[in-house]
């Protein structure tokens, strides 16, 4: 019987949530999560079946100061596992938490600030390609006339709509969760 297994598993930027669940399910059928890498490649070791809580932070600037930041978690009880494209992962026995659903985060505006820096780490240099490269080029694609412009134009315009799949994939989920943190 093998004792570890790879599968590919493909999480959007809003849903750390069920990359979190997803480790923790694993877990709980006897598969450890070992590490995260290339093209969302989960990597797991066979193990005793355990209630393992998996939690992710997108702390991009925690590499500079990845000791203290570290030691922060762990003077918490939680294990650090690795970064992976701006997120940290952690993990903790649900036994060591008091009966409670502890998280990293402490309250709602503490998750609000981690999706802040997501959407400022990887959405502002996608809307920054959007505007200075894909719409520039659909406009001027479109004032020249010939094949290769028409096909430029096309693989442009495709690439206008994957932009806009994902601006709304991470502008709902965060709208939702900013209205339901500052409902009044």
């Amino acid at each position: 019987m093998k004792n570890t297994k790879t599968e590919i598993k493909f999480f959007s930027i809003p849903e750390w949530n069920k990359e979190e669940q997803y480790l923790r399910e694993q877990h709980k059928n006897g598969w450890e999560f070992v590490e995260v890498n290339g093209f969302c490649q989960y990597h797991f070791r066979k193990c005793e079946p355990k209630d393992m809580v998996y939690q992710l932070d997108y702390n991009p600037d925690s590499v500079s100061q990845k000791e203290e930041y570290i030691q922060m978690f762990n003077d918490c009880g939680w294990e650090y596992l690795q970064n992976y494209v701006g997120y940290s992962y952690f993990r903790k026995a649900s036994s060591e938490m008091d009966g409670t659903e502890e998280e990293i985060f402490c309250d709602d505006n503490s998750r609000l600030d981690m999706m802040t820096r997501v959407f400022k780490g990887r959405m502002l240099p996608l809307l920054a390609v959007f505007f200075c490269i894909i719409i520039p080029q659909i406009i001027m694609q479109s004032q020249i006339q010939s094949t290769v412009n028409k096909g430029l134009m096309v693989f442009f315009c495709v690439l206008f709509v994957i932009y806009l799949i994902l601006f709304m994939a991470f502008a709902i989920p965060f709208w939702k969760y900013y209205k339901s943190v500052h409902k009044e």
